[in-house]
């Protein structure tokens, strides 16, 4: 079973071909996306899901925790692949970058923030935003980037 189809079948879906396709092209792609831009992605490589299927699978990983929404502007949302179960994300505000980062490393901060504040923690979650290494401009003074 390849992992598109673990992926689908874990989130309750039937691995068909066009499923498939989405699951292949967020992989590839790597940061957060839109529908509509899986849409044209997909469209213009031959293997165009209709823009409902793209919906629907996508909310469906999402549900299944095997997608995160982050947000995309103007009300729309964008989706990346993350592995399933409790963890955080470092999110590039110049590139578009997200980097998963295991829950052990805030999970105490987080219970002592809470604690010193008088409150039982039910769940969190933490994204941090700022900038990657490509994208800082402390790298960029230091050495150019290579291509």
């Amino acid at each position: 079973m390849t992992k598109a189809a673990g992926l689908l079948a874990g989130a309750g879906l039937r691995p068909t071909r066009q499923r498939a396709a989405i699951v292949g092209a967020m992989q590839r792609e790597g940061r957060p996306v839109t529908a509509q831009a899986l849409h044209v992605r997909l469209v213009a490589d031959g293997r165009g899901p209709g823009l409902a299927t793209i919906y629907r699978t996508l909310q469906a990983l999402e549900a299944a925790g095997y997608a995160r929404t982050f947000p995309a502007g103007e009300g729309e949302l964008s989706y990346k692949l993350c592995d399933p179960g409790h963890h955080h994300h470092l999110i590039c505000e110049g590139c578009g970058l997200v980097v998963e980062i295991p829950s052990c490393e805030v999970e105490e901060w987080a219970a002592q923030a809470a604690r010193r504040r008088g409150f039982a923690v039910s769940s969190h979650q933490a994204d941090i935003f700022g900038l990657c290494e490509r994208c800082s401009p402390k790298r960029a003074a230091r050495r150019p980037l290579r291509a």
